[in-house]
């Protein structure tokens, strides 16, 4: 599923969008997470617990899995699956505590500011990370990106049990399987080759990784915020798979549900379903993230009556529980 990439423009114009692509419905809805929320990681009696230090904005899929979303600092955390995730098994994870999948890019929405700060911590991981098997049946795998307010990025994969990270601005582009080194080869391929006569137009994850890396590097450079979310808005719609369109067996090869654009200087989270014509955004100034305010929700099952800044629209919730690791 999906596909994320990341525009840098001058006077610190930064934008990250993504496409969540899944061969069935998606239920999602969007969530105001103020900081100061005890968590807990849902992996079993060795769960990481920890207290969120930064408010977010974060879509939340299945109600259960923290699966996108931004922070007040300019903190952009991206999950996409990936099928060859190899996660920690208990002899190789020691007395570590334990994180579920699901609840991965919500601990770095909570405890993150930077990308940097992110690297840092992760050189000797506080956690070991478990799958998941989603709702629908399917295996809950994935890598994770993040992005800030800098235009740094780093890519964050379990391969064979180990955590392997790349991390740098130049790593603007994350799909799914293969894992990313095979990515960038393949990427690479594609710059000798050049874009502007050909590019490959299937919805693999590979030429769909092809297509967003020319068209980011192809696109003009601007420092009009709404001109850059509307360049991240057509780079990702060029990445995105038909409705109707899935493989059996294979969610990386799916319809497209949902994108979003994250404005990183601005602090604006940018919302599209497919199903609807309108685009809505969150400015993160107009909602209440303090300490001791209550989580607030807003569902975006049904857009048809959500245009503008909904900010105002979020209303408080019973805070969601992470979907839990079967073993």
């Amino acid at each position: 599923m999906c596909t994320r990439a990341v525009y840098l423009g001058p006077e610190r114009i930064v934008v990250t969008t993504r496409s969540m692509d899944w061969e069935t419905d998606m239920p999602t809805q969007l969530w105001a997470l103020p900081r100061g929320i005890a968590r807990n990681g849902a992996a079993g009696p060795a769960s990481l617990t920890w207290t969120s230090r930064h408010g977010s904005v974060a879509a939340v899929v299945w109600g259960a899995v923290t699966a996108d979303g931004l922070n007040e600092h300019g903190l952009s955390a991206n999950l996409l699956y990936l099928a060859e995730s190899q996660y920690p098994s208990p002899a190789q994870s020691g007395d570590l505590p334990t994180l579920c999948v699901s609840a991965w890019t919500q601990y770095c929405l909570d405890m993150f500011a930077t990308v940097a700060e992110a690297v840092e911590a992760m050189q000797t991981p506080p956690f070991a990370v478990r799958p998941v098997m989603t709702p629908d049946g399917q295996p809950g795998t994935a890598h994770l990106a993040l992005s800030d307010a800098s235009g740094d990025s780093a890519i964050f994969e379990y391969i064979d049990g180990e955590l392997v990270v790349h991390h740098g601005r130049e790593f603007q582009v994350m799909t799914n399987s293969p894992t990313f080194d095979r990515q960038l080869a393949i990427e690479a391929y594609w710059r000798e080759v050049g874009g502007e006569q050909m590019l490959p137009g299937t919805d693999r994850a590979a030429d769909r990784f092809a297509r967003a890396a020319f068209y980011m590097d192809a696109v003009a450079q601007t420092a009009d915020p709404d001109e850059a979310v509307a360049i991240g808005f057509s780079v990702i719609r060029n990445a995105s798979v038909p409705i109707g369109i899935s493989t059996p067996g294979k969610p990386n090869l799916s319809s497209t549900r949902w994108r979003t654009v994250s404005d990183h200087r601005e602090q604006r989270y940018f919302f599209e379903s497919v199903r609807y014509p309108n685009v809505f955004w969150t400015d993160m100034h107009h909602l209440d993230l303090g300490e001791g305010a209550p989580p607030a929700m807003l569902d975006v099952s049904d857009l048809s009556e959500l245009t503008g800044n909904t900010a105002g629209r979020f209303a408080p919730a019973e805070l969601f529980q992470f979907l839990p690791s079967p073993g």
